[in-house]
């Protein structure tokens, strides 16, 4: 792992659980909701990812994220997609990161935009995210692709993302990333930990838990249909047992939800080697509840 000076980072090295969470810049000029949000999870999250045009759809840029979020006292991780952007892009956005205060990156493929509200926009994809991976690891050492001199380089903390529960699963493609250069791994939603705990068993004698910190995400859950959306998308699967809780509380499903999504939590813990969870709420409030109800507070405290 290298020393970015990062709070998250100093977690994961002390091998203490740690917390991340999400959060999605508005579709607006205005940064007002995004601050409180990120006022919301002051002491709550290590460190908050800024998404990067999701699903994919166009939305405040995630470097005016990481400032905002930065200037809420938190830790921001800058999400980049090599969908939307070139090699300079790429680049200058790993650089203006740093210097807005993000201390990690998550590098991404990026959706396809035909699933967006912009089909018919052209995919950059200049370079493959393993590229992107090896750039960020380029800026870290002083250098550019180009073989370019950096005065101050960006020395982040690098984060991929995997889908552990996906059919046909092929630890291969992680491994590729981790040999690139990743720190970390923030993985797809979990809500199946037996099946997760398998996956850990699977890439463990591999070197994975060692070699990168694993997180595993999590989207708490709200309401029965939320359930079924969640277990439709790529790579994710909520037990039937999970959707039954929730039909079965009717009005309830919301509160039956917030205590489910803390016994998953709890589970979560349990999984040797997994270094801590990462959050979503998918553009609404109520994290920090959860991880308070989760008794994952208060946050450690890990000298520089």
């Amino acid at each position: 792992m290298t020393s970015s000076g990062s709070r998250l980072e100093r977690i994961l090295r002390s091998g203490r659980f740690c917390v991340t969470a999400e959060l999605v810049p508005p579709r607006s000029a205005g940064p007002g909701p995004l601050r409180a949000q990120a006022r919301s999870l002051v002491g709550y999250a290590d460190a908050v990812n800024v998404t990067d045009n999701p699903t994919p759809s166009a939305r405040m840029s995630p470097l005016a994220g990481v400032a905002v979020l930065a200037a809420s006292g938190l830790e921001p991780i800058l999400q980049l997609t090599c969908r939307d952007r070139n090699r300079l892009a790429l680049t200058a956005d790993l650089l203006g990161g740093w210097a807005l205060g993000a201390r990690g990156v998550l590098c991404l493929s990026g959706d396809p935009v035909q699933r967006g509200d912009h089909p018919d926009a052209a995919e950059v994809r200049d370079l493959s995210v393993l590229e992107l991976v090896g750039l960020a690891v380029a800026l870290r050492q002083g250098r550019t692709l180009s073989g370019g001199e950096v005065e101050e380089p960006p020395r982040y903390l690098i984060g991929v993302a995997d889908s552990p529960l996906a059919p046909g699963y092929d630890p291969s493609r992680l491994e590729a990333k981790i040999d690139a250069g990743a720190d970390f791994v923030q993985t797809q939603i979990v809500y199946d930990v037996e099946a997760f705990a398998a996956w850990a068993d699977l890439v463990r004698p591999r070197g994975v838990l060692e070699r990168a910190s694993v997180i595993a995400g999590v989207v708490p859950l709200r309401s029965v249909r939320q359930a079924r959306f969640l277990d439709g998308l790529p790579g994710v699967r909520v037990p039937p047992g999970l959707i039954r809780r929730l039909e079965q509380a009717g009005p309830d499903a919301a509160e039956v939800g917030s205590a489910l999504t803390v016994d998953l939590l709890a589970e979560l813990q349990r999984v040797p080697h997994v270094a801590g969870v990462h959050l979503m709420a998918l553009g609404k409030d109520g994290l920090g509840q959860v991880i308070e109800a989760a008794g994952l507070l208060p946050r450690p405290t890990v000298a520089a």
